[in-house]
């Protein structure tokens, strides 16, 4: 028992901050041990690992949502259905990143419209963000 965890501990041991270890139990990715009369909620050491998990899982790209999925793939060792949410995930960022290409692409002209302009005529940004 002295090595379970206070709700402070287990966020540090996570590295995050206590509230997200609270917001996690409130989407139900993380359980919330009972609290005993008159003490502290004690949390097992591998609770850290799993918000590690969680963490990860949203540095790349995946919802919580997504992560609740991928917390039960995992619990039932389903690594087809695990590989099937990770390329589409991978397609989705694939799509974000060629929008991001295309939206620097539009803003690099832009700008430079902006450079050649004679200082008489309107912004060219103003006028694109301002079309009907």
């Amino acid at each position: 028992m002295g090595t379970e965890l206070t709700i402070g501990k287990l966020a540090d041991a996570a590295g995050v901050n206590i509230e997200t270890i609270r917001y996690y139990q409130r989407r139900g990715l993380l359980g919330e041990p009972p609290k005993p009369p008159g003490g502290h909620r004690r949390y097992a050491p591998e609770q850290a690992k799993r918000v590690r998990f969680i963490k990860r899982g949203q540095a790349l790209g995946f919802t919580l949502d997504e992560v609740a999925a991928l917390l039960t793939l995992d619990a039932a060792c389903a690594c087809g259905e695990t590989q099937e949410l990770a390329v589409r995930k991978l397609g989705l960022i694939e799509q974000k990143m060629a929008d991001l290409v295309a939206m620097q692409r539009v803003l690099e002209e832009l700008v430079q419209q902006c450079d050649a302009r004679d200082g008489h005529t309107t912004c060219p940004i103003i006028d694109v963000l301002a079309k009907d």
